[in-house]
């Protein structure tokens, strides 16, 4: 067998051309058959199963995180359990709506106390959230630098939670002093902030106005 038998096929006289020659035509035939089988039937079967495959990996990572929980389930209900009782305790620091009289009255007070003079005591609106309200509290007192430290560690000892910020602390400009600031007095100016949980109706009433806003809001998509 040489080059010439390749070069002088007859294609209609196929069944006469040397055996090798049949040999080594009928292996190119194979494989260029097995190629093409390849690319139509098997490469897709083989890129389905690289598919599922990266499922079945998939499917294991979720199998393990879910059973990760499971063996951790008393612990996470002895989590639940202690988060429900620290938020409880927290709630418990909130007045509701009747007893937020009586904690500005209580503030009012740890500064008299105190000895400081108010020049400035002025409770604002209330801003809701989601199940509570936040009322901010202008104050402006007069006293020494010590009472003023002292006001302010009382007011975070109180039952309730209050908070102090936007603290701005100046030496108070005296008629009976030559120089500003010569009789020791400071004024503190600061905003104290205390919080209340909001009752039932006031929660339903908040709820219900988000839902009219909503519908409101969907209705109006609608109608552009």
């Amino acid at each position: 067998m040489n080059l010439d038998d390749f070069n002088n096929i007859d294609i209609k006289n196929l069944g006469n051309l040397p055996v090798p020659v049949k040999a080594v035509l009928l292996t190119a035939i194979f494989v260029l058959l097995l190629s093409v089988g390849y690319y139509i039937l098997l490469s897709p079967a083989l890129e389905t199963l690289d598919q599922e495959r990266a499922k079945e990996q998939d499917l294991r990572n979720i199998f393990l995180n879910k059973k990760s929980q499971a063996i951790n389930l008393e612990a996470y209900r002895a989590q639940m359990v202690e988060i429900e009782k620290t938020f409880g305790a927290l709630l418990k620091q909130l007045p509701d709506k009747s007893q937020i009289d009586g904690l500005l009255t209580d503030i009012n007070q740890a500064g008299l106390s105190r000895g400081l003079e108010f020049e400035l005591f002025k409770p604002g609106s209330e801003v809701q959230a989601e199940f509570y309200a936040e009322m901010p509290i202008a104050i402006k007192v007069l006293g020494t630098y010590h009472d003023l430290g002292d006001f302010a560690s009382d007011i975070s000892k109180l039952s309730r939670i209050v908070t102090i910020s936007n603290v701005f602390v100046q030496p108070h400009n005296s008629k009976n002093a030559k120089v500003t600031g010569a009789d020791g007095m400071l004024v503190m100016e600061a905003v104290a902030k205390t919080y209340r949980y909001l009752d039932a109706e006031e929660i339903a009433a908040k709820q219900k106005a988000l839902k009219a806003a909503k519908d409101a809001k969907t209705k109006s998509k609608k109608k552009g």
